[in-house]
């Protein structure tokens, strides 16, 4: 069973990085409530729930970076505020919660930074810790921090 899990999250992270994005603000943003829980054998709230979910991480993601490299560290301010406060998704392995607890650290230091410097290396770190989660899980190709460090 914990290899069919890691596989359906593995495809489901890979169809993160795809198809069209949704322009919405920050607090738009719906993500599945922290009480949904998968019916054993549900293929589909995998493929619904955590790909949506996934897809709302990498638009916060895509939002700060968007507003550090143009300078602005106010407008990263908001969707770092909502990867780490927002809620969770049930159903990820419990091998795969450090990599969210990891990025909902980084997320919170980027709110929290009081210059570019340091929002951006809280940037990074968020990064790091979506690698480690596709790698841990088998998803590759997908763009998340094939940037330079």
């Amino acid at each position: 069973m914990k290899f069919y899990v890691l596989l359906i999250i593995g495809f489901t992270l890979s169809f993160a990085a795809c198809g069209s994005k949704e322009e919405a603000l920050p607090e738009q943003t719906a993500a599945p409530a922290a009480t949904e829980t998968p019916v054993p054998g549900a293929e589909s709230f995998y493929f619904d729930g955590i790909i949506k979910h996934m897809h709302a991480h990498a638009d916060q993601l895509d939002q700060i970076n968007i507003a550090l490299a143009d300078g602005d560290l106010d407008a990263s301010k908001l969707p770092a505020r909502w990867l780490w406060r927002h809620d969770t998704i049930s159903g990820v392995p419990d091998d795969l919660q450090p990599y969210l607890i990891g990025m909902r650290e980084a997320a919170r230091a980027v709110e929290n930074a009081a210059d570019l410097e340091t929002a951006r290396a809280a940037s990074k770190r968020i990064v790091k810790q979506c690698q480690g989660c596709h790698t841990a899980t088998g998803v590759i190709g997908t763009g998340i921090g094939q940037e330079d460090d």
